[in-house]
């Protein structure tokens, strides 16, 4: 009797249903694209209808079913309903990926607790309600799965300047590692992604919080991920790639190979690394 696979395998998608959060830009676009490159069947979501129809646009071009909605995340009720109607369009799900996330960009004492309620009810909370609204399905269908979870380089390494944000994802990395231990017997995988400097929107969109032009150190925030230029269709083949291994955290960019390496191994010298990032977004 064939042994039965234990992990969820990325190189041919077919059949297979991927449920990326964050799909209108990004690496949430590139992940969904990519997934349908590989025969995927696609449920994306997004609050940037623009940019989710266009994800959905250029994804129906390599063949699979697709279903779009516009989801806050941070609304446990509407995840679940998408999860719902997910589930009854396609009957399972194999790949969930909770790729919605905001940042913001101050340190403690200019982070409003509106401005923590926005972050958590995202970054955080919105990883809870999409494994909240998905796992169970995933479970019961007794196949290998997978969850990603994005946390972020500043979920190894705690920014000053970061301060809510870092706090979120350092949760979420958390929150991965024990899903990662509970979800082993049934044949899901979870991993928590940290992708460092990567050229995506989230510099443009970002809150910008404390004393100096807002608009100036947006734009050398800008200018420093521009200038390292790693694409997010780079993070995508990475995080397929990590989901095919297994990994409980990947790290996708050296820098965010070199933070994960200091975090374990040399706290002390992480500390100053983190203290010298936080000169970049002042």
């Amino acid at each position: 009797m064939p042994r039965k696979s234990t992990r969820l395998r990325t190189a041919d998608l077919t059949d297979r249903v991927a449920v990326i959060t964050g799909a209108g830009s990004g690496i949430g676009r590139e992940l969904a694209l990519l997934c349908a490159r590989r025969g995927a069947n696609l449920a994306l979501c997004d609050i940037n209808d623009i940019g989710l129809a266009d994800t959905a646009a250029t994804a129906h071009s390599f063949g699979g079913r697709i279903v779009t909605r516009r989801v806050d995340v941070a609304d446990s009720e509407a995840m679940s309903r998408f999860a719902q109607e997910t589930v009854d369009l396609y009957g399972a799900v194999d790949l969930l990926i909770n790729n919605a996330g905001v940042g913001l960009v101050g340190g403690f004492l200019d982070t409003s607790v509106k401005d923590w309620d926005w972050l958590v009810g995202i970054n955080l909370m919105g990883v809870v309600h999409g494994c909240n609204a998905f796992l169970p399905t995933m479970i019961d269908a007794g196949r290998p799965g997978h969850v990603v979870n994005l946390s972020s380089a500043a979920g190894l390494l705690a920014n000053p300047q970061l301060t809510a944000y870092s706090a979120t994802k350092f949760a979420v990395l958390g929150l991965s590692e024990a899903l990662s231990m509970e979800l082993a017997p049934h044949r899901i995988g979870v991993t928590a992604v940290c992708p460092g400097v990567i050229n995506t929107a989230i510099t443009q969109n970002s809150a910008i919080r404390g004393d100096g032009d807002a608009e100036q150190r947006r734009n050398r925030l800008m200018s420093t991920y521009q200038k390292r230029g790693y694409p997010p269709e780079r993070v995508a083949h990475n995080i397929l790639r990590a989901v095919d291994r297994n990994q409980s955290v990947a790290p996708i960019a050296p820098e965010a190979h070199l933070m994960y390496l200091l975090s374990r191994a040399a706290p002390p010298l992480a500390h100053w690394a983190a203290t010298r990032l936080a000169e970049l977004t002042k």
